[in-house]
């Protein structure tokens, strides 16, 4: 039997019958390993630090240089795997995954441990927007697929979470390196298994493959999300180093726009922009990650520095929001069935901003229920909503365009983090300065005081320095202020997510499915249109010519989730 038959043979059973379960299974074995890489590092820099002695630009970038080149290669790589063939793309992302991971763990100096964390960009940069597109081609039933996106994003939490956690237990009993060494097994593992039992799928082969677009959505979103980090770190907006790549950034962005709009085979149709389910949930999927991942930098501040818990206290601390946002995920079809994507993504919002005021109530003292509490209604409501405006985008983009549709929901998920530690980081900072200012009239040095201004963590070590009362004075109103900051900090979250709660008013009210045998037949059918023209010419299978695919896809027949409004 040829291979091109047994591609074929490979792709029936994986949309029709109980294997796309299976190829699940793979898709989020694969995410895990994404997620688990993008924390994992977090509690193994001293011990680098230590053993490699960086500069702090060049830790900087040791820590950076993943995600940085994961969000500027999602669209070029989303867009590829719609025309070489998702599954291909997926499975050359693991095989760089596992080797960059292992010159990581055996890294000798700073520059050979940035390469490897750039090369592990690539990799997953590769693997995140093909396991969403592969999601969408196996799982043409519209309900069946909502239980699949549950489960994809539960496993993301789950990955994201337990990162820090199995990072500080390889550190403490291994070596450093031994947080990417575990990569390379689970790669040579899912690998093979991959290869055997993913489904290969593919967009329309319309026309050539625009490589200058895509390499200047790469810098563009390159430029931007630099920008936006360094914004994050107190470079200040308007510092030559911040604004110098935003405005490159965007320029891009715009030519990129352009160009699309022109092209009679764009990479990406800039039209799917235009309905109003897709773009409100690529708009959702940012404010939500924008809340989420600062407030869980604040979060990790207030419970180290102001109640005093150490980073293992810390994370036992934020698990209630790691299983709340699995519940979340898990039952998010149900959700969605019952209530329609409009009420899960502004609920969600609004069970999100009432968990952060809340947290208003935190002080200097511990109060462990209601921080449970508020954790608990926070992991739900996000994943909520973040699980709603996934399915809403998925469904609402064409079959054939699902790898440059997945690459923008994944470019909105980094760019939503980046942007939430540079505007509530930068937030928080404004709101805490000011209350140091009156130090100096108690006899606190100016420098003293300015250096102070910068982070708590920082007034800190500036009065154990001092010491005496002038130490315990700094570090009472570095404490207060603190508390203080944190406050506007979630009213200012607090409102952006009421926003984006008016924003979902856009999305449909009801989730449309089609019939189940029309969503088999729809499957079916995309399967046909999109084999290589090898695989049409397999002998003693009926030739017959295809129709040309329209560029758009009505609503229904693809799954769609578009509803009268």
């Amino acid at each position: 039997m040829s291979g091109t038959t047994t591609a074929r043979i490979r792709l029936r059973p994986a949309a029709d019958g109980a294997n796309r379960w299976v190829v699940l299974v793979v898709l989020c074995l694969s995410l895990l390993l994404v997620a688990l890489d993008a924390t994992v590092l977090h509690v193994a820099v001293p011990a680098l630090t230590e053993d490699l002695r960086p500069s702090a630009v060049g830790l900087l970038w040791i820590v950076d240089a993943y995600p940085l080149v994961c969000a500027s290669l999602l669209i070029l790589f989303g867009t590829l795997g719609d025309r070489v063939g998702r599954r291909r793309v997926l499975l050359l992302g693991y095989a760089l995954f596992g080797v960059a991971s292992a010159i990581a763990a055996m890294a000798d100096s700073p520059a050979v441990l940035i390469a490897a964390r750039a090369l592990l960009g690539v990799g997953g940069a590769m693997i995140m927007p093909a396991t969403l597109s592969i999601l969408r081609q196996v799982f043409p039933d519209r309900r069946e697929r909502a239980v699949a996106i549950g489960v994809w994003t539960a496993v993301a939490a789950v990955g994201a979470a337990t990162g820090p956690v199995i990072g500080g237990f390889l550190v403490e009993h291994f070596w450093w390196g031994s947080v990417f060494l575990i990569n390379v097994p689970l790669m040579a593992l899912v690998l093979p298994v991959g290869r055997l039992l993913l489904p290969e799928s593919r967009g329309s082969h319309d026309g050539p493959w625009d490589v200058l677009g895509a390499l200047m959505a790469a810098a563009g979103v390159l430029g931007v999300v630099l920008g936006v980090k360094r914004a994050g770190t107190g470079e200040g907006v308007l510092s030559p180093a911040t604004l110098a790549p935003l405005l490159i950034g965007a320029v891009l962005l715009v030519v990129f726009v352009r160009r699309q709009k022109r092209r009679t085979h764009p990479l990406i149709d800039i039209g799917m922009f235009a309905r109003p389910a897709f773009s409100t949930a690529v708009g959702c999927i940012v404010l939500a990650m924008l809340a989420l991942v600062g407030l869980e930098l604040i979060a990790v501040q207030y419970l180290q520095l102001v109640l005093g818990l150490s980073p293992l206290q810390t994370g036992l601390r934020l698990l209630p929001l790691t299983f709340a946002a699995m519940a979340a995920g898990a039952t998010g079809s149900y959700t969605l069935r019952r209530v329609g994507p409009r009420r899960m993504v502004g609920w969600g919002f609004v069970l999100t901003a009432v968990s952060v005021l809340i947290l208003t109530a935190m002080g200097q003292h511990d109060r462990p229920v209601l921080l449970t509490a508020a954790f608990v209604a926070l992991g739900f409501g996000l994943q909520t909503t973040l699980f709603g405006a996934y399915e809403s985008m998925l469904s609402e983009a064409p079959a054939d365009r699902a790898g440059g549709a997945a690459a923008i929901g994944e470019t909105s998920y980094q760019l939503g983090a980046g942007m939430g530690i540079a505007l509530l980081g930068s937030v928080m900072n404004a709101a805490y300065a000011p209350g140091l200012a009156k130090l100096p009239e108690v006899g606190v040095p100016a420098g003293a005081r300015a250096a102070a201004a910068h982070s708590l963590g920082e007034a800190y070590q500036v009065a154990d320095r001092l010491g005496g009362p002038l130490g315990a004075v700094l570090r009472s109103t570095a404490r207060h202020s603190f508390i203080t900051g944190l406050h506007v900090t979630l009213l200012v979250s607090a409102a952006l997510l009421l926003f984006g709660a008016l924003a979902a008013l856009r999305l449909p009210r009801v989730m449309e499915c089609p019939a189940p045998d029309e969503a088999e037949r729809t499957g079916a059918s995309e399967a046909r249109e999109h084999r290589t023209p090898h695989e049409a010419s397999v002998p003693g299978r009926a030739q017959r010519p295809l129709p040309r695919p329209a560029r758009r896809r009505p609503a229904e027949a693809t799954g769609s989730g578009r509803a009268a409004h």
